[in-house]
C-alpha cells in the first residue's frame, strides 16, 4: 500500500464521499447513496467548493478515495479576532478502518490549520461514538465545550 495522497475534493469524487459517509452505523440512517445521487449532495458541494473558508478533502491510496474530512476556516472576536479551524466529519473506508490513517488526517488537517494562520483547531464528532474521545484526547486535543445541535424543520 502506497502513502495517502491528500488533496481537495473534486466533483467526480462525490460518490465515493458518500458511499464512505453512508457506511458507518450512523451514517447509513442518514445519507442516502444511491444513484444518482441526490441534488442535495451537488448542491453542497458546489457551496463549499466555491468558499474559501471551507476546503473538503479526499485522501487516496494506491489511485482509490478510502477517506474524507472536511475543515471550516472561521473567523471571530474573541481571543483579539483569532481564527478557528473546525474539522469535522472525519471517514474512511471500511476496508482500511483500525490503521493509522484517521491520525495522519487530523495532522495534515491541523497543519492546513496553521497555514491558514488559526489560533484553534477544534472538532466535532457525534457523541455516539465514545472511542473518538479517547482518541482525539491522546492526539492533544482536550473537551473544552459541550455542543449541541437542533434538526431545524422546513416548511
Amino acid at each position: 500500500m502506497s502513502d495517502p495522497i491528500f488533496r481537495r475534493a473534486q466533483e467526480s469524487d462525490l460518490e465515493a464521499i458518500v458511499a464512505i459517509l453512508a457506511d458507518d452505523v450512523l451514517g447509513h440512517e442518514r445519507e442516502d447513496s444511491r444513484w444518482p445521487l441526490p441534488i442535495s449532495y451537488l448542491n453542497a458541494f458546489q457551496a463549499l467548493d466555491s468558499d474559501p473558508n471551507h476546503f473538503l478533502a479526499v485522501v487516496e491510496i494506491d489511485g482509490v478515495i478510502c477517506g474524507t474530512l472536511q475543515i471550516s476556516f472561521i473567523p471571530g472576536l474573541s481571543y483579539q479576532g483569532a481564527w478557528r479551524g473546525e474539522i469535522t466529519t472525519i471517514r474512511v473506508s471500511r476496508t482500511i478502518r483500525g490503521n493509522s490513517l484517521i491520525e495522519s488526517m487530523i495532522k495534515w488537517a491541523i497543519e492546513k490549520c496553521k497555514a491558514r494562520h488559526c489560533q484553534f483547531a477544534q472538532l466535532t464528532f457525534d457523541k455516539k461514538r465514545p472511542d473518538n474521545h479517547r482518541f482525539y484526547v491522546q492526539l492533544g486535543f482536550t473537551a473544552v465545550h459541550r455542543g449541541y445541535m437542533m434538526e431545524l424543520e422546513h416548511s
